[in-house]
């Protein structure tokens, strides 16, 4: 892997249509368009001004390995198009290698469709405070970090830039999509995570939670979309060490996070600047789960049935 940064593009030759907290879109043509994964990090919803080496690349090639292993599950937006179809220039195509993809334009439902396996986070709050997690009750006893007796679907707005999402009941989603489409957003989720969960369990990493994205193509069909169980997205903890009661460490940017709690930062923009090691660490943790997840096992997780067609 190229070991330069990627903070922000700038192509020449295609028009750019949205830049989020991690990655640039550009219009191909009606029907699809480039995506940037760049090394930009985000945390607490806050763009850090210190890119991460290697995290665009490693986002794109999990995305892509996921997306690869799911179609029976469901469709994505992967075209499968080389980048060359769309982008001519050769330094903006060394740029874009293995950190961009053409996928297909769909039209994105409105929620964070998040699963939990392990609980922890804000789901870890609420279980204090209320005894459920969004809604959702909960056996009592549990501690930090336990694994739950099933995994629940806990979705969430999405916000807009400089927001925070917030949890949402189901009941919410049924109003925002229809019950239909509501209830096949909740089972293919959760279904995508328990693949991946045992997928990831059988290469030494536990995925506490996760979230998708979904969008829909003009006949109706559920599409999987932007990203898929990367370390940006989700949990990683290794296994060797979990235990209940404590919370464990992470391959995820959770790391970033833990450092930054210890700063006298109020969480809003600009975000304060990493220390070299924290960088590099951060980098080494990303490109160990890359590396975990997709080695080969002693035999890939049972296939779930297929949804969406």
């Amino acid at each position: 892997m190229n070991s330069g940064t990627v903070y922000r593009t700038d192509l020449g030759s295609l028009e750019k249509i949205h830049q989020g907290k991690v990655r640039d879109i550009y219009a191909v043509d009606a029907e699809t368009m480039l995506i940037v994964t760049t090394d930009r990090l985000s945390a607490f919803d806050v763009v850090l001004p210190d890119p991460i080496p290697e995290k665009g690349r490693v986002l794109t090639r999990i995305s892509s390995y996921w997306f690869e292993r799911t179609r029976h599950i469901v469709p994505n937006h992967l075209t499968g198009r080389p980048l060359a179809s769309a982008v001519r220039d050769p330094g903006e195509l060394a740029l874009l290698a293995d950190r961009a993809v053409i996928v297909r334009r769909l039209r994105p439902l409105p929620i964070e469709a998040v699963v939990r396996g392990y609980l922890i986070g804000s789901g870890w709050k609420d279980y204090e405070r209320t005894g459920l997690v969004c809604g959702i009750a909960l056996p009592g006893g549990l501690q930090l970090a336990q694994r739950l007796p099933q995994p629940i679907f806990t979705p969430a707005t999405k916000a807009a830039a400089g927001a925070h999402d917030e949890n949402i009941p189901f009941a919410h989603v049924e109003q925002l999509l229809g019950a239909r489409l509501a209830a096949e957003v909740r089972a293919t989720a959760i279904d995508l995570y328990g693949f991946a969960a045992r997928h990831a369990e059988a290469r030494g990493i536990l995925i506490a939670d996760t979230k998708f994205e979904f969008g829909l193509e003009p006949g109706g069909r559920l599409v999987l979309i932007d990203e898929a169980l990367t370390p940006d997205s989700s949990r990683f903890w290794p296994a060797d060490t979990y235990r209940a009661g404590v919370s464990p460490p992470s391959f995820d940017k959770q790391f970033v996070r833990d450092y930054l709690e210890t700063l006298d930062w109020n969480k809003r923009a600009p975000g304060p600047r990493l220390p070299p090691e924290i960088i590099a660490k951060t980098s080494e943790k990303y490109l160990e789960a890359l590396a975990r997840l997709t080695r080969e096992s002693g035999g890939e997780p049972p296939v779930s049935p297929r949804r969406g067609g």
